[in-house]
């Protein structure tokens, strides 16, 4: 394992034999993995910036690694809608995509192929990089507005990898395979199933976990590699499908959640069904992962090791290497380390001089009985006087019914007019709702 000097960090922080990531039939290695991405990294073109659009993960984490290798910027969106990518590759013209599939007809493209793990090179010396190495552009989700792009530097996101190790105990006594169900582009995704194998003690499972069927297989295909139970990286979206479905899935060590609020009563159950603690993590694509807290144990969030935040307004994140950066959120600080979140202050509405947040109205609709998801949608700030659009998925209820349990439950000011029931709602990979296209629904409603 590399010695970082002072002001640098290692590609990987990890020994040659360890294993990063893992899938059916073929377990990389650190030694594998520096000496795949070395060779493709003398492949790609001689461009800034590369649109890394991999859906496997190990791909993914490959593609990653020889773009910071040739000192290329990886842009990230969780969005592969046509139009999204085409839109992404119009901001950077020098940019290529980098896949594991053929994408965007018209923008110049490498493909991935998972042959690079066979070859029988030696791996190169570890790449060691600065920390302020400017090595990514993630995309948010678009679910409170247009999706932006944030930068991402070598340091913090090295550092932050560490603190979230420290935080779930993965250590070299107690190392951990990782099964995530989040997708790789997403900041959520990127820092646990990437990252954390790439400087911590845990390998990341590249195999299928979509659909609540692929969790047994995966856990049953992990359980005869190794001994140690796995830890399950997903949101509260599939969460909740994972435990409504009919098949029993093997045993977890422990279960981490984020991308939206998880109820306590989800958790509850999860811990019940698996026998497992169920965490939070709490961050954002602007700042990336921060806190966590135990779901059942209350609602105080607790920062990572080394963060802590100023009671100030808005409170400030004070973290090693960078300046002091507001959160923009609404939040009671118990003390430098620990929190309760009152609200995104982009989740806040404001309508007939009350306030009240998307996601606590969201979360008593979810609580009405016969709604299986359903979504408030405020309207836009130049037409305030609008009521509130409300979207149910709601088999079998009527939308009179719904409206009635409603005008029981939250202030009359965010009572829509009407409930209107759909078939499903237009859900990410990750259970985000962009508001655009709730916007879209609206218009056709």
């Amino acid at each position: 394992m590399a010695s970082a000097a002072a002001g640098f960090e290692p590609l990987l922080a990890r020994n040659g034999d360890a294993l990063l990531f893992r899938l059916p039939g073929l377990a990389i290695t650190a030694g594998q993995f520096l000496a795949a991405a070395s060779a493709l990294a003398t492949t790609l073109p001689d461009r800034s910036h590369a649109l890394l659009l991999c859906r496997e993960r190990h791909l993914f984490a490959l593609g990653f690694a020889a773009c910071l290798m040739r000192g290329q910027v990886a842009v990230l969106s969780s969005d592969r809608s046509d139009g999204a990518l085409t839109a992404l590759a119009a901001d950077f013209p020098d940019a290529y995509a980098l896949a594991d599939t053929p994408v965007l007809h018209g923008v110049p493209s490498v493909c991935i192929s998972a042959d690079l793990f066979n070859l029988e090179a030696a791996a190169p010396p570890m790449p060691m990089l600065p920390e302020h190495r400017l090595a990514a552009l993630v995309a948010t989700s678009g679910s409170t507005g247009t999706p932006s792009l944030h930068a991402k530097h070598w340091g913090t996101l090295v550092r932050r990898s560490r603190a979230a190790a420290s935080r779930f105990g993965f250590t070299a006594d107690s190392p951990t395979l990782l099964i995530g169900t989040v997708p790789p582009q997403h900041m959520y995704g990127f820092e646990t199933t990437i990252l954390l194998p790439m400087h911590a003690e845990a390998e990341s499972w590249c195999g299928p976990v979509f659909y609540p069927p692929d969790l047994p297989d995966a856990l049953a295909q992990a359980e005869a590699t190794r001994p140690a139970a796995p830890w399950l990286v997903t949101s509260p979206l599939q969460l909740r499908a994972f435990l409504q479905s009919a098949t029993r899935a093997g045993q977890l060590a422990g279960v981490i959640s984020a991308t939206s609020p998880l109820e306590p009563s989800l958790a509850a159950t999860a811990e019940a069904h698996w026998g497992a603690p169920v965490f939070e993590i709490f961050g954002a694509t602007e700042l990336g992962s921060i806190a966590s807290r135990r779901t059942t144990a209350g609602d105080a969030w607790t920062t990572y090791p080394g963060l802590r935040l100023t009671r100030t307004d808005p409170a400030m994140l004070v973290a090693p290497g960078l300046a002091p950066a507001p959160l923009d959120d609404a939040m009671e600080v118990l003390d430098e380390t620990r929190f309760r979140l009152i609200g995104r202050h982009a989740d806040m509405v404001k309508l007939a001089g009350r306030r009240a947040s998307l996601a606590g109205l969201n979360r008593i609709l979810s609580d009405i009985p016969g709604v299986i998801d359903g979504a408030f949608l405020a309207p836009q700030e130049a037409d305030a006087a609008s009521r509130m659009r409300v979207f149910v998925v709601a088999p079998g209820c009527r939308a009179e019914d719904i409206l009635a349990a409603l005008r029981t439950r939250i202030d009359p000011a965010f009572l829509p007019r009407k409930v209107t029931l759909v078939d499903r709602l237009p859900r990410s990979d990750i259970g985000k709702l962009p508001r655009a296209a709730l916007l879209q629904m609206a218009g056709q409603g």
